[in-house]
This record gives C-alpha cells, structure tokens and sequence, in this order.
C-alpha cells in the first residue's frame, strides 16, 4: 500500500513539452529562413547592380567618345543633368568616374558619371562639368521585389509545414511519454499491476528509442517492487497464521496460572502480542484486497458515541460533538474500527480533551497534542514506523487507512493551526433530494 506524497501542479502549457518543442522549432525555423532569405536577397541584389553598373559604364564610354567626337549623345547621356547625385557630379568634376543608384524624376536609375572632355582637339577643356549616363532600374528593382516576396511566402510556408510536422512528430513521443508517466502514477498510487508495454496487446520490440528504454525501465522497476511487496505480504501473512495456534495455546496457558504480578505481567504481554498478531493478519487481507463490504444504514451520530463509549474513556478526556447528523450506507463494523483507531491513537500519542466532530458525511478527530510527524502528514501512515519516542508499531492508522479505502472514504492526517492532530473521514454520501 502506497501513499503518493503532494506536489504542486504547474499549468499545461509551462511544463508541456510539445509546446516548448514548437517554440524552439518556430525560432530555429525563422533564424534559418531569415538567413537564407538575407543570403538570397544581397547575393541577387549584388548580382543585378553589378550588371546595370557594367551597362551604365558601357554607355558612359560609348557618350564619352561620342562626345569626343563632336557626333551625337546616345539616349540618357547628357553634360550636367539637373538630377545628377552632388556627389557623383562632385567626383566627376575632379576627373574619376563613379556611379550610383539614384533617381530621375519619379523612376529608379543607375547614373555613372565622368568628366566631359572638349569635343574636338584644339579646344579648351570642359573643366569642372561632368558627363552622365541614365540606365533604367526600375525593371531591375521590380524584380528584386518580386524576390523578396517569393522568399517571404515561401519562408511562412516552409515554416508552417516544419512547424506541423515537427509538431507531429514531438507529439507522437511526448504521447509515450505522457503514457508512461500515467503508468508511473498509477504505479505511486498503489495500482503494481500497471504497465507501459502490455505483451498481451503491444509489441514491445515496436519502438527502438530512448522513451522506450525508459517504459522498459519503468515496467521492470514495477514488476520487481511488486514481486517484492508481494513476497513481504505474504512473509507478514504466513508468520501471523503460524504464530496464531502457538499464542491461543499460551494463552490458554496464561489463564491457568495461580494469581499474582507475574501472572498479570504474562497474560498483559500475551494480549499484546494476540492483538499484533490480529492487526498483522487484517493488514495483509487488506493488502491481498480480499475484504468484502456490508453496507448498511447507519446514523453518525451513535455511531460516533459508540466508539467515544468503547474506548473506555471519561468525559473528560473525549467527547462528541454532533454539528449536523446524516445516514449513510457504509460497512457499520468497519467504521466503527476506523474511528476506534482513529480515538485510541489520540489517546494514546496525543493529548486530552479528544473531540470527535460529526458535520454532515465529515467525521473529525482532534486532539490536543503535538500533532503528527512530518512524514505522516506528507505520505501517510506506514506501518512498523514511529518517531519521537512514540510507543506502538504504526498499525493503527495503517489499518484505518485500508478500511477507509475499502468503505470508498477519504481519510486525511493534518495538523491543527493551534496545536494539536487532526485526522478527517469523508464518507461517500449522496444529498438527499428535497421533496
């Protein structure tokens, strides 16, 4: 019998490992197509100024030596244009050659300059005045455009069609893995017979990866903690049947001896050690889930102040507070054994007054002590454990623990804000439907 300890719940999507999987792939994704669309983009670009600079130079010495010659400027050359860049008009004028995307009127245009030499020999020299050339580039930079939306487009698909298929695939192994930490609950839970890979309905050989190391690892963990709980089971089982014939015939024995101290010191020891017996065996029938249910009707209240009344206790020292009193359907004798562990473990480790408090299908038990251990209130009662110099085996809230589970109830241990243990029984109750 197993006790899962508390631990706090994160959100979904902070902890979910799919999500981080498509966050990581949808940046790794627009780096990359980021970096090959900027690669793409300046190789192009480079690429087609380059060619509209080799042609603007061309036709500068084509209208260089035209005008050298006195004959005629080919379309777009000119001496001075008003919408020459100052600085290519500047560069020009001091007799190098250069060129520059720039603009005339509303178009794009490739302008390459130089100085304007005299038109024939024997004249001065066009100091200072600059010849240049116009080369279109708007058909050049529609095109570059045009580049750049195919790279976008087909970055956002190429990124949504990564991004599904990652998705896919990461949710494929984060399935198993989700799997296999169900498994791993149920097993926290009590439930040994679960596993990740059932031989009976799945393949096991199916994956070859590390999900499937750690299922592997996960069912051979379970089928060995459960080949040893069961072989401590039947262990407490077998020695409480063997020590049952030995201690009715001592204490058949006991009973026989004359009257004295030694004689009530042997028939106290004989007890103790019947009644260990008696709790070891009632646990392993809980452990082997062999306990069958009588329900009946029952009213709290009684029920409450019979346990109060056989644990053999003055007012004084345990009382009942009845708040709101219910009848519901549960195995009388069971309760009654989970609330008289319950009131002589107050007793007996706790101190007075013990109040048992009846509200509705909520049953109480408080005292006034100093509380119960820090293990206890994380993981539960374990038998055979007790700290702080506590006499007893811990087998009174175990046993308490198992007849719960076996009623459908749920049984609490917390310690009180001012002091003081605090064990709560919810019974299954349904609410009666007002007439």
């Amino acid at each position: 019998m197993t006790f899962p300890a508390r631990r706090p719940r994160l959100p979904a999507w902070t902890a979910s490992l799919t999500w981080k999987a498509a966050a990581f792939i949808t940046v790794m994704c627009c780096a990359l197509t980021a970096l090959l669309g900027i690669l793409v983009h300046v190789s192009v670009t480079r690429q087609t100024v380059g060619e509209t600079r080799d042609r603007a130079l061309s036709r500068l010495d084509e209208a260089a030596k035209a005008l050298a010659n006195g004959d005629r400027l080919g379309p777009g050359a000119s001496v001075d244009p008003t919408d020459l860049p100052a600085e290519l008009h500047a560069l020009a004028a001091r007799g190098r050659h250069g060129t520059m995307l720039g603009r005339s009127g509303a178009r794009p245009v490739m302008w390459a300059a130089g100085p304007a030499s005299a038109a024939r020999s024997g004249e001065a020299s066009s100091v200072g005045r600059a010849l240049a050339v116009e080369v279109d580039y708007e058909q050049s930079a529609r095109t570059i455009d045009g580049l750049d939306n195919a790279i976008l487009g087909s970055s956002v698909l190429a990124i949504g069609a990564t991004l599904l298929f990652g998705a896919f695939a990461v949710t494929r192994v984060t399935r198993r893995l989700h799997t296999t930490a169900r498994v791993a609950r149920k097993i926290s839970a009590g439930d040994l017979d679960a596993r990740v890979n059932d031989p009976r309905t799945k393949d096991p050989q199916r994956h070859q990866d590390e999900v499937a190391a750690v299922a592997g690892a996960l069912d051979s963990m379970a089928s060995s903690l459960q080949a040893r709980i069961l072989t401590e089971q039947r262990f407490t089982a077998d020695v409480a049947h063997e020590l049952r014939t030995p201690l009715t015939g001592l204490h058949a024995a006991a009973e026989l001896l004359p009257p004295g101290r030694p004689t009530e010191l042997v028939r106290d020891r004989v007890a103790a050690l019947r009644t260990l017996t008696e709790d070891l065996l009632e646990i392993s029938r809980l452990d082997a889930r062999s306990e069958r249910v009588e329900l009946d009707a029952a009213w709290l209240g009684p029920v409450a102040e019979r346990v109060v009344r056989a644990s053999g206790t003055d007012s004084g020292r345990a009382e009942v507070v009845v708040v709101r009193d219910v009848c519901v359907e549960t195995d009388r004798r069971r309760l009654e054994r989970v609330l008289g562990n319950l009131v002589g473990n107050a007793h007996r480790h706790g101190a007075p007054p013990v109040v048992l408090t009846v509200d509705g299908p909520v049953i109480t038990v408080r005292d006034h002590g100093e509380g119960y251990p820090d293990y206890l209130v994380e993981h539960g009662p374990q038998r055979f454990r007790t700290e702080g110099g506590a006499r007893g085996h811990g087998l009174g809230l175990t046993i308490a623990f198992g007849q719960a589970e076996v009623l459908g109830a749920r049984l609490e241990f917390t310690n009180a804000a001012d002091g003081g243990a605090l064990a709560t029984l919810t019974l299954p109750y349904d609410e009666p439907t007002p007439a």
